[in-house]
């Protein structure tokens, strides 16, 4: 077992998709060799333009030197082999789809083909460690490291251990995001969601609820978070916003809001009969709001070229 992070030479991405991609180009941009491997041939074929895309627009907005852009390149290898990927590595993430059996028999397969001291990490979002690694002969060295979207421009990770994880693991998947300038918090309780998705989920449910009554349109919800609690949350948490307002005050609303809030335990029925319609978001071109090709591809460039304004100024 590895003992320091600076033992930590090599990297590997085991899937190429949307997190995937992006957790190799972050590991890249800071100096590591990164190989990249996923089970779908197409998936890997546009890999490096995807990336080549996501660093040509940070050059652009002056986040990084045009220099970089080849020289992140120059340290990803795409290969078509899970063994070839891993079996030199010190630090591995799986980023594949989000289904237990398949992350359980991965792990399985990488522990296998890896070196004894490398470290496996899962940028699951859901799945306790201590269920992925549950048929490993060391699940010691096993982690969940949580990305959020997008990978190469979100500063947080959510570190969480399994009940095996060793504190060794622990310690050097912490300073390993570090040192690639990431925010990585310590979970230290395993919890089904972890911290972001849970908090998340909660703000989510009262949101369907308050479109589903008529409170106010798709557009005004969005507008209002935007403009007031993501306006603040950019900076401050949740817990200082309420120590700056004051506990006193916060207790008497919440002695008023409460009872009156959604408390649902089943999935929200607007949300269940629009996916029963396919009426699925930007994928389909519909959701709470109507997207066509070009208006899909202004909102993506002007929510990335605002992301990436927002992690100038606060993060670099």
């Amino acid at each position: 077992m590895y003992s320091t992070v600076d033992q930590i030479k090599k990297v590997a991405v085991v899937g190429a998709g949307t997190m995937g991609h992006g957790i190799a180009q972050a590991y890249a941009q800071e100096g590591y060799p990164v190989t990249i491997t996923d089970s779908a041939k197409s998936a890997l074929a546009g890999v490096k333009d995807r990336i080549k895309s996501n660093l040509e627009t940070l050059a652009q907005e002056g986040l990084i030197p045009e220099k970089e852009v080849a020289q992140t390149l120059d340290r990803l290898t795409v290969v078509d082999n899970l063994e070839k990927t891993i079996r030199d590595s010190d630090f591995v993430t799986e980023a594949i789809f989000e289904d237990l059996p398949a992350k359980t028999d991965l792990f399985c397969q990488m522990e296998k083909f890896c070196s004894p001291e490398c470290i496996l990490a899962s940028n699951t979002s859901s799945f306790p460690m201590t269920q992925i690694s549950s048929k490993m002969e060391r699940p010691e060295r096993a982690i969940v490291t949580h990305w959020m979207n997008l990978p190469y421009l979100a500063p947080l990770v959510e570190v969480v251990p399994g009940e095996k994880t060793s504190e060794e693991t622990y310690r050097i998947a912490h300073e390993l995001l570090v040192k690639i300038k990431k925010v990585p918090v310590k979970v230290q309780k395993e919890i089904i969601g972890f911290l972001i998705n849970r908090i998340q989920t909660a703000m989510n449910r009262e949101v369907y609820h308050l479109l589903e009554i008529g409170a106010a349109s798709a557009e005004d919800i969005d507008r209002a978070v935007v403009a007031s609690l993501g306006f603040r949350l950019a900076f401050l948490g949740p817990l200082m916003i309420r120590d700056l307002g004051g506990l006193d005050v916060t207790c008497k609303v919440d002695e008023t809001l409460l009872g009156e809030i959604n408390s649902s335990t089943q999935v929200s029925k607007l949300l269940k009969d629009m996916v029963a319609r396919g009426e699925l978001g930007a994928k389909t071109g519909k959701g709470f709001f109507d997207y066509t090709p070009e208006s899909l591809a202004e909102i993506i460039k002007e929510r990335d070229r605002r992301f990436i304004l927002l992690l100038k100024e606060l993060y670099y």
